[in-house]
């Protein structure tokens, strides 16, 4: 079984945007840079919810090239832009199905309303955290309302930049 990880940087308050979209605050160094590599190495496999999608092929991101991207959206009306695959029927059966497929790990990519639906469907298996340390007050909440997640904690860190690198198994159900 594959395993699924939901990898997000946030603020302190928990947020993982401003309400524009907008990720400014953002602090990208080398030794992130250093620690986003390694851990592409060992997946395979990207999920992006539609929002987190948008906002990144505004950014002009491209699909990350030697990986499968799939964007999920019901609502998406549009193809998805070349290197995303785009799902818009029962994204937990076709995760669930994925993750059973031989391969590398899976990221998911995306904010806290598809994550939702992975986590409550016990999907997701590690949650990593890169905390910086500002407080925004308002703006895209990491997490929505759901069930409650029980986690275990792999490893928490500081950084040179300030912020918190925070890893933690979720306590399958």
């Amino acid at each position: 079984m594959r395993k699924i990880t939901f990898g997000v940087a946030n603020s302190l308050d928990n947020y993982i945007a401003r309400s524009d979209g907008g990720v400014d605050w953002l602090l990208w160094t080398k030794e992130v840079s250093s620690i986003t590599s390694k851990f592409w190495k060992t997946i395979d496999t990207v999920l992006w919810g539609r929002k987190t999608y948008e906002v990144a092929v505004r950014a002009g991101a491209p699909s990350f090239g030697n990986v499968k991207n799939y964007v999920f959206s019901r609502h998406m009306k549009k193809k998805a832009a070349k290197g995303f695959e785009l799902i818009s029927r029962d994204a937990v059966g076709f995760v669930r199905r994925l993750k059973a497929e031989p391969g590398k790990g899976i990221c998911l990519m995306g904010g806290g309303e598809f994550g939702r639906s992975l986590f409550e469907s016990d999907l997701i298996d590690e949650v990593v955290l890169n905390i910086h340390p500002v407080l925004l007050g308002s703006g895209i909440p990491l997490f929505h309302r759901m069930q409650q997640i029980d986690l275990r904690p792999i490893e928490c860190r500081p950084l040179k930049n300030g912020c918190v690198l925070a890893s933690y198994r979720v306590e399958h159900r």
